[in-house]
């Protein structure tokens, strides 16, 4: 199974955060990007970046955009880019040249000075909420495994996978995530 979530222009600001962590902390393995600005994706975790209808002039596919997104793999020490297209572009066409040119730059200079290129290691922080507090409405009472019988778990895991599917389904994968961890917690208890 591949855990994914989702980003888009309408994810707030911490929501977004949340799921920037989760990828970090390996809740999900893949994050799908939505025509998102490119910036502020600096994530030293992400090892591909995959460009649908790279070929599709537009604000979201010139040089600079390109060379931006493209961006986000370069921390990686196996960072890849695929882009997918039908022709080559001129933004494509140039993206990939300054590519070559600001890796040839960093090559040269590793050479110079005896550096082997290792991994960026960048501190993953709790996130947003937990500084600001999580509004009300999404505080949920914690499950207290002490009060609930034994021979009531094996029916409160169908129920709780039950309502994990209604949030996956529905796009809440943070939600989801959170009662997969509840169904794994009462897993140990059995």
């Amino acid at each position: 199974d591949i855990k994914t979530a989702y980003l888009h222009s309408d994810v707030d600001t911490l929501d977004r955060t949340d799921i920037l962590r989760d990828l970090r902390l390996g809740i999900y393995d893949v994050l799908v990007g939505i025509n998102l600005l490119r910036e502020g994706l600096d994530l030293p975790e992400v090892s591909l970046v995959a460009i649908m209808d790279a070929d599709k002039e537009g604000f979201l596919r010139s040089a600079q955009a390109l060379i931006q997104t493209v961006g986000r793999a370069a921390r990686h020490e196996e960072g890849r880019v695929i882009m997918y297209a039908d022709n080559m572009t001129k933004s494509m066409s140039r993206t990939i040249e300054e590519t070559n040119r600001r890796r040839a730059i960093q090559e040269s200079y590793n050479k110079k000075h005896g550096i082997t290129p290792t991994g960026v290691d960048k501190v993953i922080d709790e996130g947003l909420r937990a500084i600001i507090g999580a509004p009300e409405k999404d505080k949920k009472p914690k499950l207290d495994l002490k009060k609930i019988p034994k021979d009531e778990y094996r029916h409160l895991i169908k129920e709780l996978e039950s309502q994990m599917d209604l949030a996956s389904a529905n796009l809440r994968f943070e939600e989801a995530a959170e009662l997969r961890d509840q169904i794994i917690q009462i897993k140990e208890r059995l």
